[in-house]
């Protein structure tokens, strides 16, 4: 406390409560034979709140955004490794109010929901849940099926699981395989589906896709060493990220308008 009281300049006694938590503050940096790897801490998930940020912004100052038509956003919740039930998680009501308070405003009357149009946004929503992968360890390849494998510097992940560890199914899998193959830059895909003697992690994806009723898939940049202090990803993965997100923001309305049923 004290530590911290000369921190601040302030004397111990002013503390009158706090949240501490401790973290590595090594600068992130690159290695492997040709540089080919980004090591850092948390790149699970800020990697992909990195990829998610930096296309929104670009998104927002490009000319594309003057002929869509589409409501984009990012959002990014707390408390995803202990399961998301907070305040500020995946499992509170804030993405669903979210949409609410988006369509109230669109609405005629922007005092009130119009149910017709608050329906009709959640039909026409998608959802890009996106979390760090597990990518295949040489020394513990048997962890993962065979052709289910993925490797850093191959590109990103889509998860399935028919146990809705993840949110992923046949129509929103499409829609990110193709979004991938729209893109200005052509981004390479990956699948992960767990051993079926295995045990599967989750994400916010079902639990967003449950609350809002909007079409999900899970998605993930392979890395090694999650939940180290100090954790490793390919960075060509980082720019696969950065391209699919664009392709998302970009082409996602187009491909919607092409489906039927």
């Amino acid at each position: 406390m004290s530590l911290i009281a000369s921190k601040l300049g302030i004397e111990t006694k002013q503390i009158c409560s706090f949240e501490l938590g401790l973290f590595d503050c090594q600068p992130a940096s690159l290695g492997g034979m040709k540089d080919e790897f980004l090591y850092s801490a948390r790149l699970d998930n800020l990697a992909t709140v990195h990829c998610a940020l930096e296309t929104i912004m670009d998104y927002s100052a490009s000319e594309d955004l003057a002929n869509d038509d589409m409501i984009s956003l990012i959002a990014c919740f707390d408390h995803e490794e202990i399961g998301s039930n907070s305040t500020q998680g995946a499992g509170s009501p804030v993405m669903s109010e979210a949409v609410e308070r988006i369509t109230a405003a669109l609405s005629e009357n922007s005092h009130s929901r119009d149910p017709e149009t608050h329906a009709s946004a959640i039909r026409k929503s998608f959802i890009f849940s996106v979390d760090q992968a597990h990518a295949v360890h040489p020394n513990y390849s048997g962890k993962h099926e065979k052709n289910h494998g993925p490797k850093m510097n191959a590109g990103v992940v889509i998860k399935t699981n028919q146990n809705q560890r993840y949110a992923t199914n046949g129509v929103t899998g499409f829609f990110a395989r193709e979004l991938a193959r729209r893109g200005d830059v052509k981004v390479p895909m990956q699948e992960f589906v767990v051993r079926s003697d295995c045990g599967c992690g989750s994400t916010i994806g079902p639990i967003l896709s449950a609350n809002t009723g909007i079409r999900t898939v899970d998605l993930g940049m392979p890395q090694l060493s999650m939940h180290s202090c100090r954790e490793v990803m390919g960075i060509a993965d980082l720019t696969h990220g950065l391209n699919l997100f664009k392709a998302f923001f970009k082409h996602f309305n187009e491909l919607d308008n092409c489906m039927e049923g």
